[in-house]
């Protein structure tokens, strides 16, 4: 046990020095350097050199007393910062994940509804002169096939459905219960903890990865815009943050778009283990009168 709790702490730390310490030491850094330069030198390294030499130079420098106080101030000061990164990261993540409830989101919301609404129109339009034109047999058909497609591919950028959320995040996360819904008639939140439970080791790992990079990504946001913050003393930090941020947001669209794949395809694939685990009957793929069938059974309802 006491080899466990060992080896548990020194994850811990350096976990607690990943997340927190090492990013909070290099914004302290960033900040030092963005109040000593400013806005009219923030170029001019020689004023940093000085800067750095002065401190060097002074009396509390040669003391050890002085410098272990310093240096125990300084990571405190590293850790709270990345604490507060990391709420912020917190508070990012949910804000991306929130439903269309204020007035704000409820208008974002709407915007990204009648764009889909659009684009699905445009859609279907070109769908069906592409059919008519393969009927027809005309030379043009090839073509507004692709067109059909290169629409397709339009809308579903947009939304995989049609949104109900104020950012596209929202809706990529929640897609596969709509979608699982409407195939299997299964509801995919409800079912969420036994289809975990049947998934092998590989999946759930899968999946927790997935998960975990959509929070880092939501922190890596944070950071990005910690530093346009400190664009207001040094205006450079801002490109080092706006280049933060958009990294961020990337990453964050690329893992919810991974575990939104990775959650359909676990209803996909082990749908019919949870049917048959909850003791209805499937042969076959799981279809939707036994989807419906697993869904009453897990709501508990009559």
């Amino acid at each position: 046990m006491s080899a466990f709790l060992s080896a548990l702490g020194g994850r811990l730390a350096e976990r607690w020095l990943a997340l927190l310490t090492i990013p909070g030491l290099a914004y302290l850094v960033s900040l030092a350097t963005a109040v000593t330069l400013g806005q009219s030198h923030w170029h001019d390294v020689g004023r940093l050199r000085t800067r750095l030499d002065s401190l060097a130079a002074s009396p509390g420098a040669s003391s050890a007393g002085a410098l272990a106080v310093a240096a125990v101030a300084v990571l405190a000061g590293a850790a709270a910062t990345g604490t507060v990164a990391q709420a912020a990261g917190s508070l990012i993540e949910r804000v991306w994940l929130m439903d269309a409830r204020g007035p704000v989101s409820r208008r974002l919301t709407e915007r990204r509804a009648r764009r889909w609404r659009t684009a699905d129109a445009e859609y279907r339009t070109a769908l069906v002169a592409a059919g008519r034109a393969q009927i027809g047999g005309t030379a043009d058909a090839p073509a507004l096939t692709e067109e059909a497609e290169s629409r397709y591919a339009v809308r579903n950028r947009i939304s995989l459905v049609p949104p109900r959320h104020p950012f596209w995040t929202g809706d990529r996360i929640t897609a596969p219960d709509r979608r699982v819904r409407r195939a299997y008639r299964l509801d995919l939140t409800l079912s969420w903890p036994h289809l975990w439970l049947l998934a092998p080791d590989t999946t759930r790992n899968e999946l927790s990865t997935a998960r975990t990079a959509l929070s880092a990504a939501a922190r890596l946001t944070a950071w990005g815009l910690a530093y346009v913050l400190l664009s207001v003393w040094w205006w450079p930090a801002a490109l080092v943050g706006a280049a933060t941020v958009a990294t961020g947001v990337t990453r964050g669209r690329t893992a919810a778009t991974s575990f939104a794949e990775l959650a359909e395809a676990l209803a996909d694939l082990h749908g019919r283990d949870l049917a048959v685990a909850v003791g209805v009957e499937c042969e076959g793929r799981l279809t939707a009168p036994v989807g419906e069938q697993v869904t009453r059974l897990l709501s508990k309802s009559d």
